[in-house]
């Protein structure tokens, strides 16, 4: 089997940090469901307790919940713009400051804070305000043999966790499910190298026809004739390979977050279904 290669003896390592988020509620108070009720939820920011990868992504009461610890630094335009740009799925933390120094966690998603996952017994010990370092590295992964296909976010960690294959001129991806691009939402107008793009999960008899109901935070994504090279745009025939990294939102244009990883505009990736094909799966992070 000819051997897929990468530039990740060429990939530069870095040290970025941020502090543990507080948890937010939006200005207002209440989120809108399409049919005009209100309701007031937990969701963004903060540290879940009991919202971890591999856990559903529907079936909250609440709104955008992240799973695992989310930091930020808000401080600096730079050093916010560093963490979020500089840091892939999969890279290395550590806690290094308060009552979980010392703790290592696996980077597991980015949204408006990047998403962190650590063993429970520590996520219990931190709180907001503490510090964590992420080793980054992925920031300019290629595939020579594949100049078409854009990598985003990936570090070579979880590349090589995928199980991605060769088959004939292309690469073969296993994801979780497959999702139709006339769903995808707000985050079109987003770079595909910063934070994600929401599913319009408003029409629950479709998500339950489509079996997308079932989606698990963490879980690997194909879209077709899907273009996240630059934007997120409709492109014939090309593919994009994405992640599960939020929940579910009443609100209309909103649902569960996908996060890009890989994109080809020529049909240089193609995907099989895989129900395990999720995060805690390929890291072996547990659910």
């Amino acid at each position: 089997m000819r051997e897929l290669r990468t530039n990740e003896a060429a990939l530069v390592e870095m040290a970025v940090a941020g502090s543990v988020s507080e948890p937010a509620v939006r200005p207002g108070q209440y989120i809108p469901h399409p049919d005009g009720r209100a309701a007031i939820l937990p969701g963004m920011y903060g540290i879940a307790y009991n919202v971890r990868c591999g856990d559903r992504a529907f079936g909250w009461a609440g709104d955008h919940v992240e799973p695992g610890v989310s930091i930020d630094d808000e401080g600096d335009s730079g050093r916010h713009h560093a963490l979020h740009y500089l840091t892939c799925i999969g890279n290395d933390a550590v806690v290094t400051s308060g009552m979980a120094a010392g703790a290592r966690g696996v980077v597991i998603g980015e949204h408006a804070r990047i998403l962190v996952q650590f063993e429970a017994e520590a996520q219990e010990l931190m709180a907001p305000g503490d510090r964590v370092q992420i080793i980054t590295c992925g920031r300019g992964l290629t595939l020579p043999d594949f100049p078409q296909v854009e990598v985003k976010k990936l570090s070579p960690r979880l590349f090589h966790a995928l199980g991605v294959t060769l088959s004939g001129n292309r690469l073969h991806v296993p994801v979780s499910m497959e999702l139709p691009i006339r769903i995808m939402g707000s985050g079109a107008e987003l770079n595909s190298e910063y934070v994600d793009q929401d599913l319009m999960s408003g029409d629950r008899a479709l998500m339950a026809e489509l079996g997308i109901d079932k989606m698990r935070l963490g879980d690997l994504i194909a879209i077709r004739h899907a273009d996240h090279r630059y934007g997120r745009s409709y492109r014939e025939g090309a593919v994009s390979i994405a992640l599960c990294i939020h929940g579910d939102s009443v609100m209309t244009g909103h649902g569960p977050g996908i996060l890009t990883l890989m994109t080809a505009r020529d049909g240089s990736i193609d995907f099989s279904v895989d129900p395990a094909a999720n995060l805690s799966t390929a890291l072996q992070l547990g659910a």
